[in-house]
Order: C-alpha cells, then structure tokens, then sequence
C-alpha cells in the first residue's frame, strides 16, 4: 500500500476546503448538474461539459459545481439548479449546451435569473 505524503495530504485538504466553501460562505454560487440516469440519458454530461468550460473561459472562483441524483421530474431532465448566496434557489429544466451558456453568463456572472428556462424558484 503506498504511504501518502504531506503533499497529498495538503492536496486533500485544499480539495475539501473548496468542497465546502459554499456552507462556510467564501462561495458565492453552487450550481449542482442533476446526473440521475434520466439527467445522463437526456445529456446532463454535454450541460455538464458546457458548464466547466465556461467557468474556465470566464476565471471565476467563487462558484462550486456539484452533481445529484434524480429531482423526480425525469421529463424536465436535464435540470441545473443555481443556488446564490442570499437569494432563492432557482431550477432550470429541459438545458442544453447552449442554454447553461446562457445562464451562466446571465444569472450566474450577471444576476439576471433567466426566466424562460426556469422550472422553479425557492
């Protein structure tokens, strides 16, 4: 069994301080991708794909993406959940590469909730 080295440890630590930021309130976004087997089928992994690509171009690190099962709407799917410090969780339904674009640049950089994706608020 190899031993892990402090650098590994640091490694670990710094990848679990990030994980967590969003409870202690250095982040200020939490995106979670619905990747139940209806959310893959449907193309959560291309929404997903979409998503990391934007956050790169755009530099930004104060947003934690993170996955979940099913929502329970399996014919919303795929579905985005944007969760923005002080403000009401809002579900996207039905997204495309093309539409996590948009929201991420609009609602997420901009604050603009993006209205005609929305499935739900609060």
């Amino acid at each position: 069994m190899p031993k892990i080295s402090v650098a590994d440890l640091k490694k670990i630590k710094e990848r679990v301080r990030e994980d967590n930021s969003l409870r202690e309130g250095s982040q200020r976004v939490k995106i979670t991708v619905h990747m139940g087997t209806c959310g893959v089928a449907a193309g959560a992994r291309t929404v997903m794909d979409s998503l990391m690509g934007e956050i790169t171009e755009a530099k930004v690190t104060d947003v934690v993406v993170t996955t979940s099962g099913c929502a329970g709407m399996c014919s919303k799917e795929p579905m985005v959940t944007i969760e923005m410090l002080g403000q009401e969780p809002v579900l996207y339904g039905k997204m495309d590469a093309n539409m996590m674009r948009q929201v991420f640049k609009r609602h997420v950089l901009l604050g603009e909730v993006q209205s005609s994706f929305a499935i739900a608020k609060g």
